[in-house]
């Protein structure tokens, strides 16, 4: 049985091939990008192979091992094959792991939504509230 890099780091996500891993004392760096050839434009929702260029984007994901995981993704942005379409590029989505405009993984993001649901709200008790009244 071969145990696939992806299917460690990214289990829920089919669509990403991992280009290298580096390991230190701090953190975990990942380098990664979609294999999937296209990409459908949010205006139109028309499928697109057309690339126009491409970038990298960090966001931020789940510690591992006590380390800081710092995500390098190279995203592509594509061109939209409707002329009448108000976009003429966009940039594709890794489904699972990213949403427009977003800074975090969708990882953590349902990680920090869980440990909000769980303090209900409520942030740390300070420190004069925490020790018993005096008399």
């Amino acid at each position: 049985m071969v145990l696939r890099l992806e299917g460690l780091l990214f289990p829920s996500i089919a669509d990403v091939t991992v280009l290298s891993v580096a390991v230190n004392d701090e953190a975990v760096h990942i380098e990664a990008r979609s294999t999937v050839p296209g990409a459908v434009c949010p205006g139109c929702g028309i499928w697109s192979r057309r690339i126009h260029s491409s970038y990298l984007r960090f966001p931020a994901d789940v510690p591992s091992g006590g380390r800081r995981v710092a995500l390098c993704l190279r995203v592509r942005r594509f061109l939209c094959p409707v002329i009448s379409c108000g976009r003429r590029t966009f940039a594709e989505q890794l489904t699972g792991l990213t949403r427009r405009y977003g800074r975090r993984t969708e990882r953590l993001r349902s990680t920090l939504a869980a440990v909000g649901l769980a303090l209900a709200g409520r942030g740390p008790v300070p420190a004069w509230r925490a020790s018993p009244a005096c008399p």
